[in-house]
């Protein structure tokens, strides 16, 4: 029997490798060839499992409609970028940062962490995070890891990350797990709404920036959605005007606001070469929440899984009876939209330009 040396095992393995490398890193049949995903709990899919916080989601019946079960994912099933990714043509689900290392990497890496926020102090009342941060810096040494894979050469990397598609979805928790929690934060008291949004969103600029600087260029980013109308807000306001809590709302608009003009000046000129698609998922949410009775939803205001008044009051808990018909609900717990609602609210936000700026996110993935 013929024998192999060790530097004939480091050889094949070398061969290995590499040919792994080149076969995720080809066209796939869907759209495009990565897809790399910033957030929090909207599109958390497992990144928290392992960390020391409340803001996990790794227990049933969390996960209960998943194939995989309780993965992590903040909801019952499909994320919106679960389903935003089946409308690129992938052909499975873009896995979490935590467990994803080598030629996988290519395929793209979900770096979304549970309250997590655009400030690093965000979220802390809840635990350990990931925040955009470090999110960004996690992106930074997959693009090292990647590197490699492209033996050094640094053109073929960034034309790869060039036809890639992001997205990055920031700026709730920096609202609800900070600005509006004056127990446990100062901000509030420090900044008008005015003032912190435009101090979120001057970091916010700089963490975009710094993915442009990585390799990002077909990037999309997504406006707050009308947290003041979630389970978690109409629980705890009492207000006779509205339904909602409209001091919340009308914050966010702030920073919504900016952050299309922050898209505007990306495409104008500021980061050349790049394009960006504003997603506004304050307007796509409240008109499928508004028009849920011809989207099939018969409960628009409570979670089908979730403890007090609006099922918002504790969150969805291990073990817990869930609704009975989980696609009649637009909410699955006190924060988060049901499986149903993210794959409507994907489609909706593909094809049309209804709620993205100044193209598609179709149009996007063919640029």
């Amino acid at each position: 029997m013929r024998s192999f040396g060790a530097d004939s095992v480091l050889s094949v393995t070398l061969i290995l490798v590499l040919s792994a490398a080149r076969a995720f890193a080809q066209p796939q049949r869907g759209l495009v060839p990565g897809f790399f995903i910033f957030g929090d709990s909207l599109v958390d899919n497992g990144n928290n499992n392992r960390l020391i916080t409340l803001a996990r989601a790794n227990y049933r019946p969390y996960g209960i409609d998943f194939p995989q079960g309780s993965t992590g994912r903040f909801t019952n099933g499909r994320t919106y970028v679960d389903a935003l990714a089946q409308l690129f043509g992938f052909p499975y689900y873009i896995p979490p940062y935590a467990r994803t290392r080598g030629p996988a990497l290519l395929r793209g890496v979900n770096y979304a962490s549970g309250a997590a926020g655009i400030r690093d102090e965000t979220g802390n009342n809840l635990g350990d995070h990931t925040s955009m941060n470090q999110q960004v810096a996690n992106f930074g040494m997959t693009v090292e890891e990647m590197r490699r894979f492209f033996r050094g050469d640094n053109n073929a990397l960034t034309s790869y990350l060039s036809k890639c598609i992001f997205y990055s979805g920031m700026g709730s928790n920096d609202y609800l797990n900070n600005y509006f929690m004056s127990d446990f934060y100062s901000t509030n008291h420090d900044y008008t709404p005015n003032a912190f949004a435009s101090v979120l969103l001057q970091d916010y600029t700089r963490q975009l920036t710094q993915l442009y600087a990585l390799g990002a260029r077909k990037v999309i980013v997504t406006a707050i959605g009308q947290i003041g109308c979630i389970p978690y807000q109409l629980a705890r306001y009492n207000g006779t005007n509205s339904r909602c809590n409209e001091k919340i709302n009308s914050a966010i608009s702030l920073f919504n606001s900016g952050l299309l003009k922050l898209v505007q000046n990306f495409n104008n000129g500021g980061l050349p070469g790049a394009k960006f698609v504003y997603l506004d998922s304050y307007k796509s949410s409240n008109d499928l929440s508004l028009n849920g009775t011809s989207s099939g939803f018969e409960v628009v205001d409570k979670g089908c899984c979730g403890v007090g008044k609006n099922n918002g009051q504790i969150t969805c808990l291990p073990l817990q009876q869930t609704c009975q018909d989980r696609s009649k609900y637009f909410y699955w717990d006190a924060f988060h939209p049901t499986e149903t609602a993210n794959i409507l609210l994907a489609k909706s936000t593909y094809s049309s330009q209804t709620y993205t700026y100044p193209m598609s996110i179709q149009q996007l993935t063919t640029l």
